[in-house]
């Protein structure tokens, strides 16, 4: 069954999404892993162009490697972002930067969903929160309100 991260407290959604993006890239460097691991469904393209430019300047010497899914490279990179789940090059982990329910997510081992304070977020996070708690998933709550503190649930 699918487990579940919600990281809730966030001061702005995608930048907290691009910090656990960098965490869960770095441990998976250190286990040595190759291919996709990470498919980050961002259906809105500006919510997309921004994680982007995020993961290539930040940090700011270096880049976490992604790209978008149906780029040639994708099957080599760790990261990569999706408007649509209808064909997921990858069924290890699931971030969710959309308001709605992906569709499709009980294909993944990990569902991260990262909220953040305003209601435009936090409202539609809630019910979805409402919607996996009801059905039995295992979720686990961080508030990273204070910064990224928590280890990204990985495989």
């Amino acid at each position: 069954m699918t487990r579940i991260l919600f990281l809730h407290g966030a001061a702005d959604r995608i930048q907290a999404a691009a910090q656990w993006l960098q965490r869960a890239w770095q441990e998976r460097a250190k286990a040595s892993a190759q291919g996709p691991s990470v498919l980050v469904y961002a259906p809105a393209p500006e919510a997309a162009e921004r994680l982007d430019r995020l993961l290539w300047t930040q940090p700011a010497l270096s880049f976490v490697p992604h790209c978008h899914a149906d780029a040639p490279l994708a099957l080599d990179t760790p990261i990569l972002i999706a408007a649509r789940l209808d064909d997921p090059p990858v069924d290890t982990c699931l971030l969710n930067l959309s308001n709605e329910l992906p569709a499709g997510f009980s294909r993944f081992e990990v569902l991260v969903e990262v909220v953040s304070t305003d209601d435009a977020d936090r409202l539609p996070a809630r019910e979805r929160f409402k919607f996996y708690r009801d059905r039995g998933y295992a979720i686990e709550n961080h508030d990273i309100s204070g910064g990224m503190q928590c280890a990204p649930m990985m495989i």
